[in-house]
């Protein structure tokens, strides 16, 4: 039987996620936003900001989103200030997410001389952000792991107070902040309580193992507001009815031969779940299940006691009993079938437009100070160079909205023998 930690939801999710619904209205990204992730090489890596695009993909279908990746390994503050007009403003963006402050603190102890510029620098980001009329989204940096590397014990003090003004200036610039370092410290510290020593999102300490995209994924978004629902379906097997929130269903029949033991149902989605990646596992304990962030409900009251095998499209995904049915389980987290196998190639195809966006941004984008005998040339080439590789983006992305489009699925739930 598919483990109980991994796809029930309590009663309590039930209200979480009601909860979650309601400040939808308050999450940070809007539809037709052009996202600028900026940040050093934990944002240039490309794996939370992969899986914050993976989110906003799968969730939302019709969004017309498009995402840019200003991240370079070894940036500050400093540095982003210095380069924000042309690697951010330039970009047209309509919001942005800025992420420093693992470098600036300089990995010892605390230096408010260090403190004071990084300060002024984020300060010089956001006036400039606020000018141009771009949505902020200020992170706090993840977390050092101190079980990873002894001189992290006292870093990781240092970052608390390092990062301790973030959020009175993203209030007072009229931003939003999420506490990502908070987030994941409680986390790793959880880790370190339960001995696990496997679980390891920062491969050195503070750079992201793939898992550990994801991980720094769900502390920005749950902290930025994202909404927990992906769609729930609610099933009255006596009445013989369905119902759905963000999905449309129908087509509810009770199984023949024996119509007390399963029925079968069509369901379209308005949003997919993020498909679970295998090295995401072992941490999903450590990122609430994502029933925060994930959570693709069903619901069947009326079932006679014994366990039941849930379908997708003919594939089984999971069995539970009648009781956890009755309180409504999470499918969510489950990696297989034709949902998740949808959700794994819209990844995939992320991933593949990604790597454009990269190389536009470090071979096109970054070019500057030419050789004068050819600074007329890369004058005239470099615009049209620049709107080359952004048609390619653009084609890529609307091949990623294709595959990502609803899919009419059929559900069975039939009792095991």
């Amino acid at each position: 039987m598919i483990t109980r930690w991994t796809h029930s939801l309590a009663w309590f999710l039930v209200a979480l996620v009601a909860v979650n619904v309601a400040s939808a209205q308050d999450f940070f990204f809007k539809p037709n936003d052009r996202i600028v992730f900026l940040g050093d090489s934990i944002t240039e890596q490309y794996q939370y900001s992969t899986d914050i695009e993976l989110y906003l993909t799968t969730r939302f279908p019709e969004w017309n989103l498009t995402f840019i990746n200003a991240g370079i390994s070894g940036d500050t503050a400093t540095g982003g200030a210095g380069r924000f007009a042309s690697h951010v403003l330039a970009e047209k963006p309509t919001c942005i997410t800025i992420n420093f402050g693992m470098n600036d603190g300089g990995y010892g102890a605390f230096d408010a001389n260090r403190n004071k510029q990084y300060v002024d620098n984020t300060v010089k980001m956001l006036t400039a952000a606020k000018e141009a009329g771009v949505r902020v989204g200020l992170v706090s940096p993840n977390a050092v792991d101190r079980r990873v590397q002894e001189r992290f014990k006292l870093y990781l003090e240092t970052q608390k107070e390092f990062y301790a003004p973030l959020k009175d200036l993203a209030a007072m610039n009229g931003a939003a902040f999420a506490d990502q370092y908070a987030t994941t410290r409680k986390a790793l510290e959880k880790m370190e309580a339960d001995k696990a020593d496997k679980v390891i999102p920062f491969g050195d300490g503070f750079h992201t193992s793939p898992n550990g995209g994801m991980f720094m994924a769900h502390a920005i978004l749950t902290g930025l507001n994202a909404p927990a629902l992906v769609s729930n379906a609610t099933v009255d097997f006596a009445a013989g009815s369905v119902t759905g929130e963000n999905c449309k269903v129908a087509g509810f029949a009770k199984t023949a031969p024996d119509a007390a033991k399963g029925f079968v149902f069509q369901r379209t989605d308005h949003a997919l779940p993020l498909p679970i990646q295998p090295d995401w596992q072992s941490l999903l304990p450590y990122m609430n299940e994502l029933s925060d962030l994930n959570v693709y409900g069903l619901k069947v009251a009326g079932l006679e006691a014994g366990n039941y095998v849930v379908g997708i499209d003919g594939v089984e995904v999971a069995t539970f009993t009648a009781e956890e049915l009755g309180k409504g389980v999470n499918l969510g987290n489950i990696s297989k079938g034709p949902v998740f196998d949808q959700a794994q190639k819209v990844f995939n195809l992320i991933n593949q437009k990604n790597g454009i966006v990269h190389q536009r941004f470090r071979g096109v984008v970054m070019f500057s100070n030419p050789p004068d005998w050819l600074a007329d040339v890369a004058a005239e080439r470099k615009p049209i160079e620049l709107k080359k590789r952004m048609d390619m983006i653009e084609a890529k992305q609307a091949e990623i909205y294709a595959a990502v489009k609803p899919v009419q699925r059929q559900f069975t739930v039939k009792k095991a023998n």
